[in-house]
């Protein structure tokens, strides 16, 4: 390839045909392949090759903790957890109907896996989403407050296609956090969905949450639309099992 020919294809940012055309050309000779079909060839990889290059950036950016799949999930070993309902969440008809799925259980008992099997499935179709732990958004929240950043935050969490937030649990929260919570829900709500996990039910929400009112507020808006599945089943960290 010349170095003119170089510098067009790095300027256009056709970053993956730079990188096969001299191979590709060669081919397209030895097979006597038509021009179009030799630019199809090349325009398809470089598509696909944005395509993946997209999608490790939404994953990046998602803040994944580990690479749970909804293929790999180990269902045989949690009869707790009815397979073909969440196979029916990984079909994502959920995200356009902004439907709230909210897991619970105790602790291991694969709550995070689905949750983050089900983000990556919403990542692999073009989605934007964010994991992030309870405890982690929270403090964001905190610190937000200091530096009078928490309507960015919150602007910038509930346009989300998808949030998980993963481990609502007891937690020493002050009234300011439990504020921006709620208002975080209430923006979502309708708009794009939830999915949270969690190894309390509702009615032990008060008891991290505070006020009474701002709890009913909160539930009845993230329940109105909202599957909530209960994994009653063994803890897949138990070596024995």
């Amino acid at each position: 390839m010349n170095d003119d020919l170089q510098q067009l294809l790095t300027n256009l940012r056709l970053i993956k045909i730079a990188e096969i055309l001299d191979e590709q050309v060669a081919a397209a000779e030895a097979e006597s392949l038509p021009f179009k079909r030799l630019l199809a060839r090349l325009l398809r990889a470089e598509w696909h090759h944005r395509q993946e290059s997209a999608l490790a950036f939404r994953i990046k950016k998602a803040g994944m903790p580990e690479k749970w799949t909804i293929e790999s999930f180990p269902f045989k070993k949690q009869p707790g957890i009815n397979q073909r309902q969440i196979r029916t969440f990984a079909e994502l008809g959920f995200i356009p109907k902004a439907e709230n799925i909210v897991f619970v259980g105790k602790t291991g008992v694969g709550k995070s896996g689905i949750a983050s099997g089900l983000l990556l499935k919403a990542l692999q179709n073009g989605y934007r989403g964010v994991f992030v732990k309870a405890q982690d958004l929270f403090d964001e929240m905190y610190a937000s407050l200091a530096d009078r950043s928490t309507r960015k935050l919150i602007r910038y969490l509930s346009r989300l296609d998808l949030l998980v937030i993963d481990e609502l649990g007891y937690l020493n929260l002050r009234p300011e956090q439990s504020n921006i919570f709620f208002k975080l829900l209430e923006e979502r709500y309708q708009r794009h969905p939830t999915i949270i996990t969690t190894n309390l039910d509702y009615a032990e929400w008060t008891g991290f949450l505070g006020n009474p009112a701002l709890v009913e507020a909160l539930l009845s808006r993230l329940r109105h639309h909202c599957h909530t599945v209960r994994i009653d089943g063994p803890s897949l960290r138990d070596p024995t099992g």
